[in-house]
């Protein structure tokens, strides 16, 4: 069976986010003045082939283990659909 399966990683509260520091500062020249806290993410899209949705899962999440998120800094949820 055929899964869509969504992965969104995110930086670990507490890791520098330069990204999202530099994206932050630059709000009030264009007139964001109450934007705070601003975090850059990732989110990762794609299809996958298992035999259900838990196996989707598993295999999803051993992806994210091995190869898509680093868990020393970042977090990820997984979401799949048939």
């Amino acid at each position: 069976m055929k899964f869509s399966a969504v992965v969104e990683i995110s930086g670990l509260a507490g890791i520098a986010d330069p990204e999202g520091q530099t994206i932050e500062r630059s709000l009030p020249a264009l007139g964001f003045d109450h934007v705070e806290h601003v975090r850059v993410g990732k989110l990762i899209r794609f299809e996958i082939e298992a035999a259900d949705k838990p196996a989707a899962l598993e295999q999803c999440d051993e992806l994210c283990r091995k190869l898509l998120a680093n868990p020393v800094i970042e977090r990820y949820d997984v979401a799949v659909t048939p």
